[in-house]
């Protein structure tokens, strides 16, 4: 499970910049989430197939696509880099904007996220970064259910909500709203997933 620390201390990016290398930290809002240790075999194979798939559709397209570790700073305002208090590290970032792209990561948020749920980041991902991606304007949030073999799509709509939640069971084709004309191959995606 996700370990948040017992401090009730707020946290900024300048201290999470000093925390031990080789641990992976996550801050939404303030709060530290230690997000080690490392994904899965099957979490790294879904995630790499998603890669794959979206990365060959953006070969000559103006998006960037990141993986884990990338780090996402979510400013709440206009505030420097070391006074953010909300970095989070998504298994998959497409960013379209190369404006918020610079040395550190992305300054901004993604136009499309993707995770992909694991016991030390279930609940967070599922609670905590629907409200905070929603508030900061992520287009589309997909969540990969390894386990249950299922895909969540959330899609930010023009009242800047995200709506009711597009569950899909993960097989066949299912299409992007950020990519229009991507379709990813859940198929593929869940080849190697054995069954639970």
């Amino acid at each position: 499970m996700s370990q948040a620390a017992v401090s009730e201390e707020k946290y900024t990016y300048s201290d999470y910049l000093g925390w031990p290398e080789g641990e992976r930290w996550e801050l939404i809002e303030g709060t530290p989430y230690n997000t080690t240790p490392a994904p899965s075999i099957e979490h790294q194979g879904i995630s790499g197939e998603i890669f794959r798939q979206i990365c060959n559709f953006l070969f000559d397209k103006g998006c960037g696509m990141f993986v884990v570790p990338l780090d996402v700073r979510l400013p709440e305002a206009d505030e420097a880099d070391e006074e953010i208090t909300t970095v989070v590290q998504p298994d998959i970032a497409v960013i379209c904007d190369p404006a918020k792209l610079d040395n550190r990561g992305c300054r901004g948020a993604p136009d499309m996220i993707i995770e992909v749920l694991s016991p030390a980041t279930v609940a967070k991902d599922q609670i905590e970064k629907v409200d905070l991606y929603e508030k900061n304007g992520v287009k589309e949030y997909w969540l990969i259910h390894p386990t249950d073999r299922l895909v969540t799509v959330r899609l930010l709509g023009t009242d800047g909500r995200y709506g009711i939640p597009n569950i899909k069971e993960a097989k066949g084709l299912l299409p992007l709203r950020t990519l229009a004309g991507l379709e990813i191959d859940l198929d593929a995606v869940f080849r190697r997933v054995v069954a639970p």
